[in-house]
């Protein structure tokens, strides 16, 4: 090889070192922590919801606990499908819980990623998982964030981790499936929330009124597609 030639391929080779380099920098890393249940400040972040807001008698709580495998959260409670006695709302149906987080400072940007993993231990009913993004385009008439929602059925008893690609969670509307082409915009997530209907679910799920309670260990976004090379 001559002196030219070897030159010019250490220069080719340094190069491309660099911009390897540079990509690498540039990615995100294949996951990232959205919660994590291992400490009691972490209750500051959420706050509850029920069918008690409207009539309802359903109940939960979520707390912090320690077990065997560390600090993790509890969302727990009853549902019930009655309504208290003289209440002014005339709701359509009753039986639901949910934890909410309080809004992100801002948002937080879930582009580079594909899926929501979560890690729960359950009771055999099946939850919804929700995602609450900032409109496309807000105007004075529709300010309220877009909201996305798939079923996680969390099987009794044991550790499991859940993995919900992104494409799978549907357009929402106060809890109903929107029949519009709408695309969810991950660059600008600015809430999330775990929720548990007495009713509904997937076929072979506990449903009915009565006890729940699911521990929650993390939530996570994942990046489970490789990038094309």
């Amino acid at each position: 090889m001559s002196r030219f030639r070897g030159l010019w391929q250490a220069s080719l080779n340094a190069t491309k070192r660099a911009l390897t380099w540079n990509l690498e920098e540039l990615m995100p890393p294949s996951e990232r922590y959205i919660f994590n249940f291992n400490s009691k400040e972490e209750l500051k972040k959420w706050h509850l919801y029920s069918d008690s807001e409207y009539g309802g008698l359903s109940s939960a709580s979520l707390e912090i606990t320690e077990s065997g495998n560390g600090m993790n959260g509890i969302f727990s409670g009853n549902l019930s499908l009655d309504l208290s006695e003289g209440s002014k709302w005339n709701i359509s149906r009753s039986g639901f819980c949910g934890m909410r987080s309080k809004k992100f400072d801002g948002f937080i940007d879930l582009d580079s990623y594909d899926t929501i993993a979560m890690k729960l231990k359950g009771d055999g009913r099946c939850y919804i998982s929700t995602i609450y993004t900032e409109n496309w385009v807000n105007s004075p008439g529709q300010q309220e964030d877009n909201s996305w929602q798939s079923f996680v059925f969390v099987p009794k008893d044991n550790w499991y981790i859940a993995k919900i690609p992104l494409a799978r969670y549907l357009p929402t509307w106060r809890g109903n499936v929107i029949d519009a082409e709408m695309e969810m915009n991950p660059s600008r997530v600015v809430g999330m929330s775990l929720s548990v209907n007495a009713e509904g679910g997937v076929p072979g799920a506990k449903s009915g009124p009565g006890d729940f309670r699911v521990e929650v260990d993390w939530i996570k976004a994942l990046r489970s597609e490789l990038p094309v090379q």
